[in-house]
C-alpha cells in the first residue's frame, strides 16, 4: 500500500483567529515502510495521523492510498475501508470498560462481519495475554490494556497501523516492551506503520524520520 499526500492543508479557528497546523503538506510513504513521525507539540502530528486515518477531513489536498482518494471517499465508505484497511493504537487505550480483553478484540472481527473468535484468542496470545482474555479491562496494568489495544488493531490483519504515542501513559519499561511487540508483529507481517513520538530512540529504530515544523515535513 502506497501513500502519496499532496497539499494537505488543515486549519482550526480559535477565537478570532485561523491556526494553520498543516499547510502544503506533501509526503510519500511506501508499502511495508515503518515511519517515525516527530515535531514539537502542536506541530500537527496528531491531526496528520486523524487526516490519515480518514478521521477528520483536510480543507484542501489529497490522501491515496494507492489509487483510493481518501478525501473523496463518504463517510459510510470511509469506514468500510478502515475496517480492512487500517488498524489504529492511541495513546489512551480506549477500550470498553464493561468488555473483557477477548471481547474489545473480537469487536473489528464484527465490523468485518466475522463471527467467531479464533483470530482474537491468536492475537491475544501474540501479544503474551492468553492467560488474560476474560478480564475486563479495569483489572489489567496499563502494560496489558495497551497490548489489549495493540492485538484489537492488528486482528483484521490490516495493512496498515497508525500509532499516535502508544507509550505515552506507560513507564519506561512498560513502554520499551510495548515497542518490541509492535516492531516485532509490524516486522514479521510486513505491515506498513507511522507512528508519532517524542522518543529519539524509538524514532531510530524506523525505516524513516519525518519531522513536522511549519506545518510540513521534513527527512
Amino acid at each position: 500500500m502506497k501513500i502519496v499526500i499532496q497539499d494537505l492543508k488543515k486549519s482550526f479557528i480559535q477565537g478570532k483567529k485561523t491556526i494553520t497546523v498543516l499547510d502544503d503538506l506533501f509526503l510519500e510513504i511506501h508499502s511495508g515502510e515503518v515511519i517515525a513521525l516527530l515535531g514539537k507539540s502542536g506541530s500537527g502530528k496528531s491531526t496528520l495521523l486523524s487526516l490519515l486515518a480518514g478521521l477528520e477531513k483536510p480543507d484542501s489536498g489529497t490522501i491515496c492510498y494507492d489509487n483510493i482518494d481518501l478525501t473523496k471517499l463518504s463517510e459510510d465508505d470511509l469506514c468500510n475501508w478502515r475496517a480492512r484497511q487500517l488498524g489504529i493504537v492511541f495513546q489512551q487505550f480506549n477500550l470498553i470498560p464493561h468488555l473483557t480483553a477477548l471481547e474489545n478484540v473480537v469487536l473489528p472481527l464484527e465490523i468485518n462481519g466475522i463471527h467467531y473468535t479464533e483470530p482474537a484468542l491468536d492475537w491475544l496470545k501474540e501479544v503474551g495475554l492468553e492467560a488474560r482474555v476474560n478480564h475486563l479491562p479495569l483489572m489489567l496494568s496499563g502494560g496489558e490494556q495497551q497490548r489489549v489495544a495493540i492485538a484489537r488493531a492488528l486482528v483484521a490483519n490490516p495493512p496498515l497501523l497508525l500509532a499516535d504515542e502508544p507509550t505515552g501513559n506507560l513507564d519506561n519499561e512498560t513502554g520499551k516492551l510495548i515497542i518490541e511487540i509492535l516492531f516485532k508483529i509490524v516486522r514479521e507481517k510486513k505491515m506498513t506503520m507511522i507512528i508519532v513520538t517524542h522518543d529519539e530512540e524509538l524514532a531510530m529504530r524506523a525505516d524513516r524520520i519525518i519531522r513536522l515544523s511549519g506545518g510540513r515535513c521534513h527527512s
